[in-house]
């Protein structure tokens, strides 16, 4: 896999902590910023949905540090803030179906564990920039394609409501204590390190372990619904690129995708060409809260944060695919 630097700062000068630094995409930033001589990269996590082989190549890194805790204690996030310069906050309850089944936790990781977030970054004296996890579930019923920042609708899920809070309590935390927060609305980031398994795992590691196994996968719907599908590397860039951005990308929000979208069978018949196997897949039902078609436009990111992402969809099917 071809590696970029997505910086030009000096980050053996500089701490970092990520939270949910175990799961899918924190890892893949944890890995970047190590990779490139990071002074100290904290990661906290209560490893609920993160898992601990996805930073085993660091545990020898005299730069790296774990720090077992929940984001739903306040005093934890207090202390894993101390000694921070830039926080990358990845920690959340993932996945529609999961806040449908059990709105309480989905509220409680996502919107409390995420205020615990903001309180700790007001009343530390190191934290220069807090960079969250947002999502593209926020634009809810809008029917507008592309999705532009200013634009949504109303949320479709509990989750999506949760991510729409984030951004409000953002906005009043910079509005009220000049909190500098940067909030990156992922659209299906998919790539090493995301779990196959569980009640909740995403569609494109779903799709690759049915090829593995050589069984059909299910498809919910008629396999028409489109997505913006958004390999790792490129939201990995996008954090680090939200660290350094100028003072004009503070307090916004901005869509990290690849900019263009493709069907569910046409994401099934293309991993069917990479894996080489053949098998029919078989129709579900439509999933309750899903979006149907889903396509961002990231010209305020290129503009505002320098993003310009490196890896399109069949790349990173390839990559994924050779690593799963």
């Amino acid at each position: 896999m071809k590696t970029s630097k997505y910086h030009s700062a000096d980050l053996s000068k500089l701490t970092f902590l990520i939270t949910g630094g175990a799961g899918f995409i924190g890892s893949n930033l944890v890995e970047y910023l190590l990779h490139n001589n990071a002074k100290k990269v904290r990661v906290l996590d209560n490893l609920s949905t993160g898992f601990m082989k996805n930073l085993d190549a660091f545990q020898d890194n005299p730069s790296f540090e774990f720090m077992d805790g929940d984001i739903r204690d306040l005093e934890t996030c207090k202390k894993s803030m101390e000694d921070i310069d830039y926080v990358s906050h990845q920690a959340a309850l993932g996945s529609v179906p999961r806040s449908i089944n059990d709105p309480v936790t989905s509220n409680e990781v996502n919107v409390t564990g995420f205020l615990n977030m903001l309180v700790a970054q007001k009343e530390s004296k190191t934290v220069k920039r807090l960079v969250y996890a947002a999502s593209s579930s926020t634009y809810g019923d809008s029917p507008n394609l592309p999705k532009v920042e200013d634009t949504i609708g109303k949320p479709l899920s509990p989750y999506a409501v949760t991510k729409l809070v984030n951004e409000l309590y953002a906005d009043v935390f910079y509005k009220t204590y000049g909190t500098q927060t940067i909030g990156l609305r992922y659209f299906n980031v998919f790539g090493p390190n995301q779990c196959p398994t569980g009640a909740y795992a995403a569609v494109i590691p779903l799709f690759m372990q049915a090829l593995k196994d050589e069984k059909a996968p299910t498809i919910n719907g008629d396999g028409e619904q489109t997505r913006d599908f958004t390999f790792v590397q490129n939201a990995v860039q996008a954090n680090v690129r939200a660290f350094f951005a100028e003072e004009e990308a503070v307090n916004q929000v901005f869509n990290v995708a690849y900019g263009e979208r493709i069907s569910l069978n046409t994401l099934w018949n293309d991993l069917q060409n990479i894996s080489g196997k053949k098998i029919t897949a078989i129709y579900g039902p439509d999933r309750k809260g899903d979006v149907r078609d889903s396509l961002a436009n990231i010209d305020k990111a290129r503009k505002l944060l320098g993003y310009e992402p490196l890896f399109s969809v069949k790349d990173g099917l390839g990559i994924t695919w050779e690593k799963f």
